[in-house]
């Protein structure tokens, strides 16, 4: 009698885009894994792929649109499942790809499972009306706005189980900024938390299986508890996880200008368990592109935000996203942007060049800003940044710093990540998931060298 062999339905889940993206599809593979289904290696060896997309700019967009031409020529009988924000904001230029199953919109990304589920050999058939609004034979989407979920599930860095580190944590969904080139309000919807009690038990199951730094992330996560009842607010969110949880030490993602006040920047300061790095989008330096950007600060109110944070942390690291070519920029505004970076005291910036949005304000303005021209723009920052960051680090030759180990290296060294955000390369072989104090010898390419000090 020949043994019975159960065939398990296989599943792969893609990325794109942010942390945020990354903690949703950490979520639906969480979903995935409890309906029975095994994860595959890769894209080419699963019954079913979810692509978790992105539409930050056209080429992420394209980028998707590449991903499923190459899955479908590589594999014609995959299914795949499309979702995120692309979903939510183009579904029928994505439903319309050869090879595309289903899409699903932000709207209902809870419930991708239900949807993947279905189309495995395995899976049974269920209709897809049966399980949502199926406003065409493959496409499930609603009303962003009327969207009241938040899913995440922690992200970790490391490339195998012995290495992961520092798991991100997503507590804010969605924003209710309208900023004029920005299109993830309309696939994201409205601002969301995750109640606190939730945050509290996601972290302290965090630490009882040995993590010990928690990166905080989310959409726009300063405003973190503004619409849970009783109101709340971001740092009643970071001193409830200091008091009831033992995070050794936790890291806050982007945070929004004006929520970085008085009362965030002295907890920070003063907490040896909160990481010395503060991360604020500024995207401009001129008073006219801010206003027309719908930006709600202007350039000093910036400035002073930032130097206050310098004053508080004199060695935190502090970094933004600037963006260049936004629509009508002239030479002279985007010489206040490169005045402004010149002049604080930022240790790294990420620079993106505008990119039109359907359905956005800015994609309606007039004046694009040349290619040639926001890319020069893009070139000079990136520049002004690497030399800014090289400052910075050299300033720690010589000094001691606080450490995570990430990944060893078969080259004699381990990789490491300090307090503020520098990368380390700790001389001799370590195991991940270290505090460590490093000795730092030299800065050597975009890396501190040192010697190990102490471990805890």
């Amino acid at each position: 009698m020949q043994p019975i062999i159960e065939v398990v339905a296989t599943y792969f889940v893609e990325n794109f885009g942010c942390r945020a993206a990354q903690a949703d599809g950490a979520a639906i593979e969480r979903q995935l894994l409890e309906r029975g289904m095994a994860r595959a290696g890769s894209s080419g060896e699963a019954e079913v792929v979810v692509l978790n997309t992105c539409t930050v700019t056209a080429a992420a967009d394209r980028d998707v649109r590449s991903t499923i031409r190459r899955i479908h020529r590589e594999n014609p009988d995959t299914k795949i499942v499309v979702t995120g924000c692309y979903a939510q904001r183009a579904p029928r230029e994505i439903a319309a790809l050869a090879g595309v199953s289903v899409v699903v919109g932000n709207s209902h990304k809870h419930a991708v499972a239900d949807y993947a589920v279905p189309l495995t050999a395995n899976g049974g058939f269920v209709p897809l009306g049966q399980l949502g609004p199926s406003v065409e034979p493959n496409v499930i989407i609603g009303d962003i706005f009327a969207h009241t979920e938040l899913m995440a599930a922690p992200v970790f860095d490391g490339v195998d189980a012995s290495e992961k580190t520092r798991p991100n944590l997503k507590v804010q969904d969605g924003c209710n900024n309208r900023c004029s080139f920005c299109i993830i309000p309309f696939v994201r919807g409205r601002s969301r938390s995750l109640p606190l009690d939730h945050v509290i038990l996601e972290a302290g199951a965090l630490v009882a299986r040995g993590y010990r730094e928690v990166v905080l992330s989310g959409i726009n996560l300063g405003r973190w508890g503004r619409e849970l009842t009783p109101r709340s607010s971001f740092t009643s969110l970071l001193r409830a996880l200091l008091r009831n949880t033992s995070v050794e030490k936790l890291r806050i993602s982007s945070v929004e200008p004006m929520d970085w006040n008085d009362e965030v920047i002295e907890l920070v300061a003063l907490s040896p368990r909160i990481a010395k790095h503060a991360h604020l989008p500024l995207q401009s330096g001129s008073d006219k592109i801010l206003r027309a950007m719908h930006r709600k600060y202007r350039p000093w109110h910036y400035a002073d935000r930032v130097e206050r944070i310098r004053r508080a942390m004199p060695d935190a690291a502090i970094g933004a996203d600037v963006m260049v070519g936004f629509p009508g920029e002239t030479d002279d505004e985007f010489e206040q942007t490169r005045a402004l970076i010149e002049r604080l005291p930022f240790t790294y910036l990420h620079v993106f060049t505008y990119s039109s949005r359907p359905g956005t304000p800015s994609a309606q303005m007039p004046e694009p800003v040349p290619v040639q021209a926001a890319r020069e723009r893009n070139r000079v920052l990136r520049e002004l940044a690497a030399h800014k960051k090289r400052e910075f680090m050299r300033s720690f030759v010589g000094r001691e710093l606080p450490a995570l180990t990430l990944t060893e290296s078969d080259r004699g060294f381990t990789e490491a990540l300090s307090d503020n955000f520098l990368k380390v390369f700790v001389e001799g072989s370590h195991r991940a998931n270290l505090f460590a104090t490093v000795q730092v010898q030299c800065l050597e390419g975009d890396a501190l060298r040192g010697n190990l000090v102490k471990v805890t």
